[in-house]
């Protein structure tokens, strides 16, 4: 027989160290902690992009991109001891000294973490080594490999670790009785009111879950902070109603900016859709898209609660000066017309015109809002903050003259085009904090739920860079 090839014998070994490693870290490779009054398991797991992962079975999972290493921490949070939970309610002082002592158990923790891990590693890539190999001297060489390969990890680790990754957290939760009470995406044909009834209820549970986890050292909105809710491409899809009311109570939001394609095709039969919008519980600010015709227009514009801009005009609501212009083109068969991009940035450009006149006289705009991402380009040094649509996915930019672009996804996930696709199109919505005095972008939520027959939900917290402490 003839001998292996050297390059056969190096990607065997290889193999049989990551395999022993792996096999390592997964039955002896993890720690159980108490953290404050938690009991908690750490455990550190092989991963492409790193990261710390905190599960709270069953309610959801908190996401922090702490650091890149081909390792992740995860962090199981078993249960909320009750003994010492009771002691906190009952002696609020020791909460004084809380934050230290969770410090001093998460370094402890993770110290026996990394020892209990060299250990894992190493066990397990030299049994595995012995078992293939069955050589002793093979068996160590792939134990310490596997040591020297964890140990590469956690350099890399502590080299990239970004403590600043708890101010943009990331949490994910899902509904459990939602599966039950919605049943099959066959019956949401049959019980779409049940359907949109329970998306409206996932978005006020995982808000609730969010807030009260959002103890982190990141931005938090005092009571006197303006609460924007920015919604686009609706596209006749009613659970957009439902879910933007739940929004609108738990985030006690002040005004909502709808960047148009509230419409699919802009037709008069269409304008009874509209008739939601007076019991929403807050005023709507909107723009026409180009699935939005000038009748859709004209019938939003009678209706209560809502305020229509058009060529620049502006309103005021809660102190917020807020203007924008409609999408110059109509195009609810997607076709394009000769204008095409050069339209909208002529639109964009009249826009930035109208806001530096209101400017120059003394009623400078706050936020503009477009459709089009090409013609809100046109506002760049006009106005600190300009919102736009169309797109179907979030965009966010700071341009070059210091406007902040914000784009917004499809609110109604596509609407009724959503079933063409092979995967349901994501619903998408943002909150936008800015500061009641200087109107200056303190903080954004961004809003994620599963398509249609969906019921995975996300908020994600995030700060500018000049708002990080």
């Amino acid at each position: 027989t003839h001998p292996p090839h050297p390059w056969a014998r190096a990607l065997g070994l290889v193999a049989v160290v990551l395999l022993g490693a792996w096999l390592g870290l997964l039955v002896v490779g993890n720690v159980r902690t108490p953290v404050g009054p938690m009991d908690t398991t750490m455990t550190l797991r092989p991963s492409l992009t790193g990261g710390t992962k905190i599960n709270v079975s069953p309610l959801g999972a908190l996401e922090l991109d702490s650091h890149t290493a081909p390792i992740r921490l995860d962090v199981d949070v078993d249960r909320l001891d009750p003994v010492r939970s009771e002691t906190l309610v009952q002696h609020p002082e020791l909460f004084s000294g809380l934050q230290s002592e969770i410090t001093r158990d998460v370094e402890h923790g993770t110290l026996n973490l990394a020892l209990r891990s060299c250990a894992a590693v190493v066990a397990g890539a030299t049994t595995l080594g012995l078992a293939v190999y069955r050589r002793p001297r093979t068996a160590l060489a792939a134990g310490g490999l596997a040591l020297a390969l964890l140990t590469a990890s956690g350099v890399s680790a502590y080299a990239t670790w970004n403590p600043k990754s708890v101010l943009e957290p990331k949490y994910s939760g899902l509904l459990s009785s939602a599966p039950q009470l919605i049943g099959s995406a066959r019956s949401i044909v049959t019980e779409f009111d049940v359907y949109q009834q329970e998306l409206a209820r996932l978005v006020t549970n995982v808000t609730r879950l969010y807030d009260a986890t959002s103890t982190l050292p990141a931005y938090r909105p005092d009571p006197g902070t303006i609460r924007v809710l920015h919604v686009s491409d609706i596209h006749l899809n009613p659970a957009a109603w439902e879910i933007i009311s739940s929004l609108v109570s738990q985030y006690d939001i002040d005004v909502i900016i709808d960047s148009g394609d509230t419409m699919d095709h802009g037709s008069a039969a269409e304008n009874r859709f509209l008739d939601a919008i007076p019991a929403l519980g807050a005023p709507y600010v909107w723009v026409r898209g180009n699935h939005d015709s000038p009748e859709t227009q004209r019938y939003l514009s009678h209706l209560k609660n809502a305020h229509v801009l058009d060529n620049g005009s502006a309103v005021t609501i809660d102190g917020l000066r807020i203007a924008g212009t409609g999408d110059p083109q109509f195009t609810p068969d997607r076709s394009s017309l000769p204008g095409g991009e050069a339209a909208e940035r002529l639109a964009g450009t009249s826009l930035a015109a109208a806001l530096r006149g209101q400017r120059l006289a003394g009623t400078p705009v706050d936020i503009a809002v477009t459709h089009e991402p090409a013609a809100a380009r046109e506002t760049d040094g006009a106005v600190p903050l300009v919102l736009a649509g169309h797109v179907h996915h979030r965009e966010t930019d700071v341009l070059e003259h210091g406007t902040r672009l914000k784009v917004e996804g499809s609110t109604g996930g596509g609407g009724l085009r959503a079933v063409q696709n092979k995967h349901p199109e994501k619903i998408l919505a943002s909150v936008l904090y800015l500061d009641r005095t200087t109107k200056h972008l303190q903080a954004w939520d961004e809003i994620t739920l599963g398509g249609l027959g969906l019921t995975t939900a996300e908020v994600s917290r995030h700060l500018p860079a000049d708002n990080q402490p």
